[in-house]
């Protein structure tokens, strides 16, 4: 039962990350960005999620345990 959750909880930053990404890259193309540069943004988004994800999982099980 504890990998199925632990497994759950990544798709979902993941999912939560990628939603994010494309949101970014989205608004930066309608901002008049170039690809590479919407991209990039995207990129820079996705990779904020996921540090911003393991942070708090790492505040948690400190003070969980």
């Amino acid at each position: 039962m504890n990998l199925a959750l632990v497994l759950l909880t990544i798709g979902l930053v993941l999912v939560v990350a990628v939603l994010a990404a494309a949101g970014a890259g989205k608004l930066a193309r309608m901002d008049g960005a170039t690809y590479p540069d919407a991209f990039t943004r995207a990129a820079l988004v996705f990779t904020t999620v996921l540090t911003l994800a393991a942070a708090t999982a790492e505040a948690l099980s400190s003070v969980l345990n």
